[in-house]
């Protein structure tokens, strides 16, 4: 409540600093200086002007409760719900734009069309000597006024609300954990605040001083009154020109630098941290420098971010190096060969460094596997093997279980699928063809050429030569055709990568 309180209060004073302006400011020294009036006429007319400001302050309030009514249930419940806070939240971002509409409908008519009929009234039995068309210039004034206090309004409302939005953002993270984004059709641009603002600053005093000289010309029955619209006209139209062109240029002075904050700010979304060209000299500069500061932070955070993953891959490498001191190295030398496969399969940077990660991290899952299995000297029989069998479905799990984020999840298929066979005879699934995932098809052909050619506790590492030869004979049958075919390519031109 207090929130509320405070809100309605600052914007009673808006109204008030408003109306004082603009009501009774400009509005009754254009009536009392502009006119030549009685006493009578005076304590007449102030009669007038009482009663329809009663009119029109019973209108406002009316209108004013049903805009407030979507912030005082969310701020007088106890627990609103998600519906009344955005709803609540939005009304909130519209109550600028609402107090215009209130100032411009129920103001205006409130207090004009009562004042008019009195008027009227008192015209007809001469109690005010006034002409009837003075009471259509006093309806064009009016709006004039009116406008002028909308505007003032407008800008005062708009840092009123402010606390109340923070409020309810503040409210709604707290009891459902989330937040509101104001969609853009509710948006007022800055161009359109700049142009009516520009406009009705130039155009207002001058208007009112047309209005005011027709008056006081009309008055003195002056000869000047029959070329005097004329003239008017033609200095308005002028005037119109000049403020709608400065407002246009000062507009676009303001409107391409916000242009390229946006820009920026999609392309930092898009992934994409390139600094902003400082060209400015004005308080955008400062904003530039904040934007390529903040892509800064984040290019410095990725760069910490990256280095971090790696070291990841790197210590579950060495450790299962570590444990098995006969295959040391076995994991960087198959995430060696099957970088090669993809490079030269034309492969893009980002699936090479996927596969890459993928292919250190490929034997992962032998650390579920018990030591006297792993690490035994001699051939494994029939039960080992077939736990030996269960290391990339353990690997797979274990990355699983690391929660790793979206852009990681294609490393899951290589650690899984690279004992699979083409003829569909591997493990764990027994997949084959084009089934088994792209990186398993890789990461098989580069992790049986580096387990042929590696020393082993009860056999010798083979030759290059024969180990090509053998994949050269599986093509079709235990590894993928047209990546044994590449493999073959890339190693009839480099030499062995060094155990």
């Amino acid at each position: 409540m207090p929130i509320l309180n405070t809100f309605q209060r600052r914007m009673l004073l808006n109204y008030i600093l408003g109306s004082f302006i603009a009501v009774f400011g400009v509005g009754s020294i254009f009536i009392f200086h502009t006119l030549t009036l009685s006493t009578q006429e005076i304590t007449a007319l102030l009669i007038v002007m009482a009663l329809s400001v009663f009119c029109m302050l019973t209108c406002e309030f009316i209108v004013f409760q049903k805009h407030i009514r979507p912030i005082k249930t969310i701020v007088q419940t106890s627990s609103p719900t998600i519906t009344e806070l955005e709803k609540g939240y939005i009304r909130a971002h519209r109550f600028p734009i609402l107090t215009v509409k209130r100032i411009l409908l129920p103001h205006l008519f409130g207090l004009s069309v009562p004042a008019s009929s009195l008027t009227t009234f008192l015209i007809y039995f001469n109690i005010v000597q006034l002409p009837y068309y003075y009471i259509l210039l006093a309806w064009a004034g009016a709006a004039l006024i009116a406008v002028m206090h909308a505007l003032i309004e407008f800008f005062l409302t708009y840092q009123t609300v402010k606390p109340l939005i923070s409020h309810i953002t503040a409210r709604t993270k707290k009891l459902y954990g989330s937040h509101f984004s104001i969609d853009e059709s509710y948006f007022l641009s800055i161009r359109k605040k700049l142009l009516v603002t520009s406009v009705f600053t130039a155009v207002f005093p001058i208007v009112l001083f047309i209005l005011a000289s027709q008056i006081r010309l009309a008055e003195n029955q002056t000869d000047i009154l029959q070329n005097y619209w004329n003239w008017a006209s033609m200095i308005l139209i002028v005037i119109l020109a000049i403020s709608l062109s400065g407002a246009l240029l000062v507009y676009k002075n303001i409107e391409e630098p916000i242009n390229a904050l946006r820009d920026g700010l999609n392309q930092v979304r898009n992934g994409d941290f390139e600094h902003m060209e400082n060209t400015y000299s004005d308080e955008f500069s400062q904003l530039v420098q904040g934007f390529n500061h903040m892509v800064s932070g984040i290019q410095d955070r990725d760069q910490r971010n990256e280095q971090l993953l790696e070291s990841f891959f790197t210590v579950f490498a060495a450790t299962l190096d570590a444990r098995d001191p006969y295959t040391a190295g076995h994991s960087q030398r198959v995430a060696d060969y099957s970088v090669m496969i993809a490079q030269k399969a034309d492969f893009s940077s980002e699936m090479v460094d996927l596969l890459r990660k993928s292919a250190l991290l490929h034997d992962i899952g032998k650390i579920g596997i018990r030591d006297d299995v792993l690490l035994k000297d001699g051939k494994l029989d029939e039960y080992e093997f077939e736990q030996i069998k269960q290391h990339p479905v353990i690997g797979a799990n274990i990355l699983e279980q690391v929660n790793l984020p979206q852009d990681l999840q294609p490393l899951l298929p290589g650690v899984k699928y690279h004992h699979e066979r083409y003829d569909g005879k591997g493990y764990p699934e027994g997949l084959s063809g084009d089934n088994i995932p792209l990186f398993g098809r890789i990461m098989a052909v580069a992790d049986a050429y580096d387990a042929m050619t590696s020393d082993r506790p009860y056999r010798t590492g083979m030759s290059s030569e024969k180990a090509l030869q053998i994949i050269e004979e599986g093509k079709g049958t235990q590894w993928d055709p047209y990546f044994a075919e590449v493999f073959l390519e890339v190693m009839g031109k480099k030499e062995r990568i060094p155990v």
